[in-house]
């Protein structure tokens, strides 16, 4: 009999430890989340926005971790090779799963493979942009500028603004000296002291100095005007095709647990819904785009194919 309780307590303990190792997030365990551009950088201020009111949802500290470099590469490589315990995320971006795969030669992660989606988290509306120095007004000027000067420069600080200016370049007919950077708020600041002429940004990392007057916006990136700028005249109103979505979401490396990609979706979904967090987003130029993890699969499958697609069509070649 005292062996059978035995046994009985024996089975009991496991069963409970069990249940307690599959508490997510755990008790006192805090969560990384990689972001895989510089502080200032659209994909951070949202990140940050959003990790305030999901770290409340989830119950857990979640610690802002930035791995700038080689648009987004460095910071995909890292979360391919982590512990797929939940521990350790990454808002991953358009530029190292939908872009990279085209515009470098070799990849050491698989941008399908080499993560877990967990959830869409929003969208970032890119624009044409100069400094408010510039002799350039509007989009008018911006051509008559590249078909006249003599040398042109443009800078970029991730594969969208890459693409872009390649795209542009092709469809209004110019060539100009590209100038990469590791990230957008470098670049801007570049471009503000006239080190370039001009360069596509995303709304979120660039509102302060459009507010301050020191950046002046030409036209949207898209074939359509943005109901966060109405006003401003898209860039497929004269060069249709710029119509390239660049995106962000959640993602863990390769092999996590369902559930826990359930429980991180449920918060993340609950938190992009909420109408304090949407305001934060308006505000900053961020559209929220929640999913669930099969419908982010999904998407980053198309998104890779259109993004090649574009950058066949723009000339990029593989480096």
């Amino acid at each position: 009999m005292k062996k059978l309780f035995a046994v009985f307590l024996g089975l009991a303990v496991a069963a409970g430890a069990a249940s307690a190792a599959q508490v997510y997030p755990a008790p006192g365990k805090s969560i990384r989340l990689i972001v895989p551009f510089a502080p200032g950088s659209g994909t951070d201020v949202m990140t940050r926005i959003l990790v305030e009111d999901l770290q409340k949802g989830l119950g857990a500290p979640i610690v802002v971790e930035n791995k700038p470099g080689a648009n987004g590469y460095v910071a995909a490589e890292y979360i391919s090779k982590q512990e797929p315990d939940g521990y350790t995320l990454l808002l991953g971006t358009s530029s190292a799963y939908s872009a990279n795969p085209w515009v470098m030669k070799e990849l050491a992660y698989d941008p399908i493979k080499g993560v877990t989606p967990i959830a869409r988290t929003t969208d970032f509306p890119f624009y044409l942009a100069v400094n408010s120095q510039s002799p350039i007004k509007n989009l008018d000027d911006f051509v008559r500028f590249v078909k006249t000067s003599g040398k042109i420069t443009m800078g970029y600080g991730n594969a969208t603004g890459q693409v872009a200016n390649a795209h542009l370049m092709q469809s209004a007919g110019f060539t100009a000296i590209s100038v990469p950077y590791k990230s957008t708020p470098p670049a801007l600041v570049d471009m503000i002291g006239g080190q370039f002429d001009f360069m596509f940004v995303d709304l979120a990392s660039s509102r302060a100095f459009v507010n301050d007057g020191k950046v002046r916006p030409l036209a949207m990136m898209s074939d359509k005007r943005s109901s966060l700028m109405p006003d401003l005249p898209a860039l497929g109103e004269k060069f249709p095709g710029f119509d390239y979505l660049a995106w962000g979401g959640l993602m863990g490396p390769p092999g996590m647990a369902p559930e826990i990609v359930e429980r991180l979706n449920t918060e993340v979904v609950k938190s992009l819904g909420k109408p304090a967090v949407k305001e934060r987003f308006a505000m900053m130029g961020l559209e929220p785009f929640p999913s669930s993890a099969a419908e982010f699969a999904t998407f980053m499958v198309e998104q890779k194919a259109a993004w090649g697609k574009s950058i066949r069509n723009a000339g990029i070649q593989p480096q």
